[in-house]
């Protein structure tokens, strides 16, 4: 099958640093290309890959300083319209340009939408463009969306088994991994590792738009003896401070859409803490994978308990559940529905004449 993967172009594919759109669309091409597929990536010009990489810019655009990145978006969208007709399904990973721009091929399209859709703002484009097959990373992350639009399938994200390696072992602290953000709370992190007295390493990027959070909230919180802010690490470092924790706290205060990090902490065998939220049900089976909470309390007694997990059943509910392997194979399944939709349309028309 000839595959066009789109991607946003923020970040490298994969990612120097933070960036989990890109990590996936570099670990679902780099498995279609392992698989026997014919992949083609419109990136950024420092991704790698094994696919044919299109750089559409030379540098991705948020080490290079760059802010707006719709102009660098179009220009990339234009030149995935004019080698359209030489792939089968175009797969896009960026979220709303190419509804208006891929009208008359959106037959042989689909767009993973990776963020949040319970903010207004997006949601003019989903009514009055609805020919744009949608995959959703979880169930819960439709449930915000207007009727009539052309869902595809929903496709929880993957990671190649190797990237997190497991660790028997594991630690004895607690970690969050992420954003400086409100919706993902460190503050909430800091309270359930402080009342449990346990230690909390906390690594994760502050974006200029989350600054006055982590001034007014967060950075007064960080002098406790227990807290360590780590700050932002690369992917290598990410595997070591994710497999040497106790558990992952993820104290989410927003629908999340999937939660890339709570696999990748699977993958280690490490337990996930994780508060109710967005797609944690679909993601944590409470009493094996971690437990899912509902209160800083519930989390305080989680976080005390979480040693009595088998590490090891941590990581067999990841190989079950959340591989690369399973979501490429989701993923082919969805083009190939996506192909006989596109030929079941045709069908008649050709009967005609």
């Amino acid at each position: 099958m000839r595959i066009a993967q789109v991607a946003p172009l923020a970040e490298a594919v994969p990612p120097k640093l933070y960036g989990g759109t890109e990590r996936v669309v570099s670990w679902l091409t780099e498995e279609l290309v392992r698989q026997g597929h014919d992949v083609t990536l419109f990136a950024s010009g420092d991704s790698r890959t094994s696919a044919k990489l299109v750089p559409c810019v030379p540098q991705a655009l948020r080490l290079a300083g760059i802010r707006d990145h719709i102009a660098s978006h179009l220009v990339m969208l234009n030149e995935v319209r004019a080698r359209a007709d030489q792939f089968d399904v175009i797969h896009f990973h960026v979220d709303l340009l190419q509804h208006v721009l891929f009208q008359n091929v959106a037959h042989k399209c689909l767009t993973t939408l990776h963020g949040r859709l319970d903010l207004p703002d997006y949601m003019p484009v989903f009514r009055t463009f609805n020919e744009m097959p949608l995959v959703s990373i979880s169930d819960s992350q439709r449930a915000p969306m207007p009727p009539g639009v052309n869902w595809l399938a929903t496709v929880h994200h993957g990671l190649p088994s190797s990237v997190c390696p497991f660790h028997e072992e594991g630690g004895e602290y607690l970690a969050f991994l992420g954003r400086i953000a409100p919706e993902k709370r460190p503050d909430r992190a800091i309270r359930i590792a402080t009342q449990a007295r346990i230690p909390l390493k906390i690594a994760a990027k502050v974006d200029p738009a989350d600054q006055a959070y982590y001034e007014e909230v967060v950075a007064p919180l960080l002098d406790h003896p227990l807290v360590e802010f780590v700050g932002e690490i690369d992917e290598n470092a990410k595997c070591d401070f994710l497999g040497h924790a106790r558990a992952l706290l993820f104290p989410i205060d927003w629908p999340e859409p999937f939660g890339l990090v709570m696999i990748e902490a699977m993958s280690a065998g490490t337990p996930v803490i994780a508060f109710r939220n967005g797609s944690v049900p679909e993601v944590i089976t409470d009493g094996i994978s971690g437990f899912i909470v509902e209160s800083v309390d519930e989390a305080v007694a989680a976080a005390r308990q979480v040693g009595t997990l088998s590490r090891r059943g941590v990581r067999q509910a990841f190989e079950h559940r959340f591989t690369t392997e399973r979501m490429a194979s989701d993923y082919v399944k969805a083009y190939e529905a996506l192909l006989v939709r596109d030929h079941a349309n045709v069908l008649p028309l050709v009967a005609a004449e």
